[in-house]
């Protein structure tokens, strides 16, 4: 039986993945995986399978919000459904596939990967740039590669996928808000076929948490996706109140160490 004590730091995460998601735009994945890393190793998971779970769960958990987000932008208008449509088999088959590879690296190595993402992920953040709009999108071979090359690295480090998507169709001169909005949209069936490659890969293993399906550990997936869900919109109502773009530089210092904490955590135990 899990711990009070675990359900309310799944609580805790929960609310701020929503609410800096909502305030910040930033998925929770960025957030969620090096600490449930933490969570994980504190309560005694084993470190070959800590970062694999914590990957599963991650996943598991922006299923929920990213649709929320999908719908949401739909309805502002904002989603290319022509470029989703053509993005999709891409998305779809890179991600089912990085978690076979997700399953044969080590926690070791998935740490690093992690880490050399996060830095790249906070720099962008940090600068708050996009890339100058270079050409248009030459057909959809382009965008299917687009898709699985994002597909895999997203599921790889179990994200969204809007730190890639976005400046890519940026430099592809698609409108910033219609970036947005379709990146958000493409992150839904990326998170679902994510989600379903981590838990086939993980069928059948055994570890010390229970309650797991796969490499999803599904009491963090309820409470950190019910509380995300219910901060986001929060978040998104307070961000014309405060200093946003201070708050980005601040949060890209964040990540920063948690990735660092995440790597050290897993390399030295």
């Amino acid at each position: 039986m899990i711990g009070i004590e675990w359900i309310a730091a799944y609580l805790v995460l929960g609310i701020f993945v929503g609410f800096m998601a909502g305030l910040l735009g930033v998925g929770g994945g960025v957030i969620m995986l090096p600490v449930l890393t933490s969570l994980f190793l504190s309560q005694g998971l084993p470190t070959e399978q800590v970062v694999h779970i914590a990957l599963g769960t991650s996943m598991a958990s922006i299923v929920m919000t990213s649709l929320s987000s999908m719908l949401a932008h739909h309805r502002k208008r904002g989603v290319r459904w022509d470029l989703f449509k053509a993005m999709a088999p891409g998305v779809l088959v890179g991600a089912f596939a990085a978690t076979f590879l997700a399953t044969i690296l080590s926690a070791q190595a998935l740490a690093i990967f992690f880490g050399c993402y996060m830095l790249y992920a906070s720099i962008q953040l940090y600068l708050n740039k996009q890339p100058k709009p270079s050409s248009n999108i030459t057909g959809t071979p382009e965008l299917i590669a687009a898709g699985t090359t994002v597909g895999g690295v997203a599921a790889l480090v179990s994200i969204g996928g809007g730190t890639l998507m976005v400046p890519y169709f940026t430099w592809r001169n698609i409108k910033l808000t219609t970036a947005i909005g379709t990146s958000a949209a493409i992150g839904f069936p990326l998170s679902v076929a994510g989600t379903i490659g981590y838990i086939y890969n993980g069928w059948g293993t055994p570890n010390d948490l229970g309650q797991s399906v796969g490499f999803v550990y599904l009491p963090a997936v309820i409470v950190i996706s019910a509380m995300s869900m219910l901060f986001a919109p929060l978040g998104a109502k307070v961000a014309h109140k405060l200093p946003v773009k201070v708050l980005k530089k601040v949060f890209a210092v964040l990540l920063v160490i948690l990735a660092a904490k995440m790597l050290i955590q897993v390399l030295s135990s």
